[in-house]
């Protein structure tokens, strides 16, 4: 455990072993959430850290048929 200081503006200071190991860089976006009493930091992933994620999830048939109904309720 690493143990950082809160300065008066309530800012923290991520050590560089932590923001090398989780990718977090120069206006990577984090979340803070409490968690069973605690303070929890996570990364939030970037579009760029979701592309093919979704690769084999789905086909195009069934895109095109979700997109039809779709277009259909709104007509």
């Amino acid at each position: 455990m690493t143990e950082v200081i809160v300065t008066r503006k309530g800012q923290v200071t991520i050590p560089v072993e932590i923001r090398r190991k989780f990718g977090i860089e120069e206006s990577s976006k984090v979340e803070i959430a409490e968690q069973d009493g605690m303070i929890v930091i996570r990364k939030r992933p970037s579009i760029f850290d979701l592309a093919g994620s979704g690769a084999g999830k789905g086909n195009v048939d069934e895109l095109k048929r979700m997109l039809d109904q779709m277009r259909n309720e709104d007509a």
